[in-house]
Formats: structure tokens, C-alpha cells, sequence
């Protein structure tokens, strides 16, 4: 026995390592069976379970090896523009362009990244013993609030890259478990009278408009925010590229193709970075909480501005858009529309969820490039 634990250990896998390989197993698990975000959950499983068996040397801090390569893409800060090139092809900016005001409720939605950056940055004075949270790490765990997995990545790899692995792993674990978290919060807020209100058919937006918003934003982000120039250009080119009726070719690799293996790279390289040194530890259960709460605070944001605007439109704003205050596209959305019909069989809420959720992605990509170049 003596000689097997001897043997055990001169391989490398210390119990932390069997602990990380069993809690990659688990996600796949839910990747697999439960089909909790398994295009991402599933690299991301792989990837964990390779980044803690240290002969392998395929985690992403091991030079030379495969996914120190991949990881590239992350540490230079290219996958998450690309995945908002992609996202940008597939979004339709329209509701947001016909109704102005539903980028208000987007901005409500981002009330989640601010508690949890005050969260973190007092959780050092509340909690004895514990090493405070620097200002760059309160700002990339206040990131997950956007609920917006690329403008996750993308400000963690910047101001916190050692945090990347776990504030990845929470911002699509909440994204993912949207239907669950939100009805809850959006049924509290609201009264029976709000949630069966009929919202009429937004105006058709014609394909000019939606050219002249993407030139126009791109060019207003890279002048008042630089540095979230990046973020926002590329999912203004993506959706320029899905207006233009000119570039079809383009919207079908960027729509499919190219999102699936940015998609498979990230999960893949997000995974290798965790490995048990950086994820089992005290400091990670609180990155998890505050993602929970600051995601919670999100949806209460939007909710509260989608009230205040049913009050000032004299009863027009359903309230249970709100919860697309957060940038969990499309599945807040989603969830806007099934608890509409659920209370209001001729309710249509989905393109109305669209504008706070198209408005909360700018504004999380814009809020994120703030604290970079507040803190970066």
C-alpha cells in the first residue's frame, strides 16, 4: 500500500488533482446528461480534467504543450472578440432601434456588476483573516453581473487573469441555469395586474437605420471608451455584415462555423487553466456567491426599470421584460416570453426582450472597458 501511495505520488496526482479530475467528470456529467451549456461546458470539463494530470503537462501554463497555444488566444485577448463578431451576425438590433427606451432597462441590468465589485472590495474588512480582494479582481468578479460570458473573459484575462478560470466557469453556470434564477426574482417584483399586460408590436426598423446604428455606435465607443473599442467594433462588424444583404457567405460561418470552434477553443483553454492550486480554495466559494448575487441584482435592476417604465408609459411596459436586463442572450429572452404566455396566452414578449437585452450587452461591453481603463 505504502509503495502504491509512493508510486501515486511521484506521478503527480495528489488528492487536490483527483478532487479537480472528479469535479471535471461532474460538469461533463451535466454537460452530457443534463445539457446544462454543453458546447462550452464540455471543452471546459476536457480541459479541467487535462490540466490536472501533471505528466500530461496540457495544462495552460505548461510552455510548449498544445493548449499552452490555444490559451493564446485568450491571454492576447482575441477568442471573445471574435465570439462578439459572431454574436454580432446573429443579433437583430431592430427592437432596440424601434424602442429607445428599452436601452434603459439594459442599464438597470447592470446594477449587478457594481454590487458585486462593493461586495468584494468590503469583503477583506468583513470576514477575519481573509486577504482583500484587489481592485482589479473586485472588477473582473463585478463582471459577472453582465451575465455576458466573452465581456466576462475578456475584462478577467485583462485585470485578473488568474481569477479567469473560476469567473469564467460562473458566468455560464448562471447563464446556463437562467430559467431557474430569474422567475423567481421577476414573480416577486412584479404584481398579477403588471405580468398580463399586452405589449404592442414594435415598428418595423428598416435595414438603413440599422446600418447608420452600427457605424454610429462604433464610432461614439472608440472615441468617449477605447478601450471596450474591441468588444463593441466587432459586434458592430458582425451585425453589419448580417444587415448588408450583400455578404451571406459571411452570416453563415459566422452564425455556425467559426462560433462553434471559438466556442470549443474557449472551453478547451478556459478548462486548462484550472487546476487545483487555483480553483479549490476558500477565495473561489465567494467568487461563485458574489456571481450569484451580482447576476440576482442584475435581473432586480432590470425589473425595477421596467417597472418605473410601465408607470411613466401609463401601464405600455410590461414588467416581466425586465429580467432581459442582463445579457444572457437569448435565454433571458426566452424566459421574458415563456412567463408571458404563461400569464397572458396573447402576450408576445420576446422581440420586447430583445432591445434591454441587445441594449445590456453594448453596455456591459462599454462598462467593462470603463474599468479596464480605470484599473487595467
Amino acid at each position: 500500500m505504502a509503495m502504491m501511495v509512493s508510486k501515486f505520488e511521484f506521478m503527480g496526482m495528489g488528492i487536490p488533482e483527483i478532487v479537480m479530475v472528479c469535479l471535471a467528470l461532474f460538469l461533463a456529467y451535466l454537460a452530457i446528461h443534463k445539457k446544462y451549456e454543453p458546447l462550452l461546458l464540455l471543452p471546459l470539463a476536457f480541459g479541467m480534467m487535462m490540466a490536472n494530470v501533471p505528466l500530461a503537462a496540457l495544462s495552460a501554463y505548461d510552455e510548449g504543450g498544445l493548449v499552452y497555444y490555444l490559451y493564446k488566444g485568450i491571454d492576447l485577448g482575441i477568442y471573445p472578440p471574435m465570439i462578439f463578431l459572431c454574436i454580432g451576425a446573429m443579433t437583430d438590433f431592430g427592437p432596440l432601434i424601434a424602442s429607445p427606451k428599452s436601452a434603459l432597462i439594459g442599464i438597470g441590468g447592470q446594477l449587478g456588476i457594481f454590487v458585486a465589485l462593493g461586495g468584494a472590495l468590503l469583503l477583506g474588512h468583513i470576514i477575519p483573516g481573509l486577504e482583500p480582494f484587489t481592485v482589479q479582481e473586485a472588477a473582473a468578479i463585478g463582471i459577472i453581473g453582465s451575465s455576458d460570458g466573452p465581456t466576462s473573459i475578456y475584462t478577467a484575462s485583462v485585470l485578473a487573469p488568474h481569477l479567469l478560470p473560476i469567473i469564467t466557469i460562473a458566468a455560464y453556470s448562471y447563464m446556463a441555469l437562467v430559467p431557474l434564477i430569474q422567475p423567481p426574482i421577476v414573480k416577486a417584483l412584479t404584481t398579477k395586474k403588471e405580468r398580463v399586460i399586452v405589449m404592442s408590436q414594435p415598428r418595423r426598423v428598416s435595414k438603413k437605420e440599422k446600418i447608420v446604428f452600427a457605424f454610429g455606435i462604433t464610432l461614439a465607443t472608440m472615441i468617449l471608451v477605447p478601450e471596450a473599442g474591441t468588444l463593441i467594433a466587432m459586434l458592430m462588424l458582425g451585425n453589419l455584415i448580417r444587415e448588408s444583404g450583400v455578404t451571406e457567405r459571411y452570416v453563415r460561418t459566422l452564425q455556425n462555423h467559426l462560433l462553434n470552434i471559438l466556442t470549443l477553443l474557449i472551453g478547451v483553454s478556459v478548462g486548462a487553466t484550472a487546476t487545483a492550486e487555483r480553483i479549490l480554495n476558500f477565495q473561489t466559494l465567494l467568487i461563485i456567491g458574489m456571481g450569484l448575487i451580482a447576476f440576482s441584482f442584475g435581473t432586480i435592476g432590470g425589473v425595477l426599470i421596467a417597472k418605473l417604465l410601465n408607470k411613466l408609459t401609463g401601464g405600455k411596459v410590461n414588467p416581466l421584460i425586465g429580467n432581459s436586463g442582463v445579457s444572457a442572450m437569448p435565454m433571458a429572452a426566452r424566459v421574458s416570453q415563456t412567463m408571458g404566455q404563461q400569464y397572458n396566452p396573447f402576450n408576445h414578449l420576446l422581440m420586447h426582450a430583445m432591445g434591454p437585452i441587445v441594449a445590456s450587452t453594448i453596455g456591459s461591453a462599454v462598462i467593462a472597458g470603463f474599468l479596464i481603463r480605470l484599473f487595467g
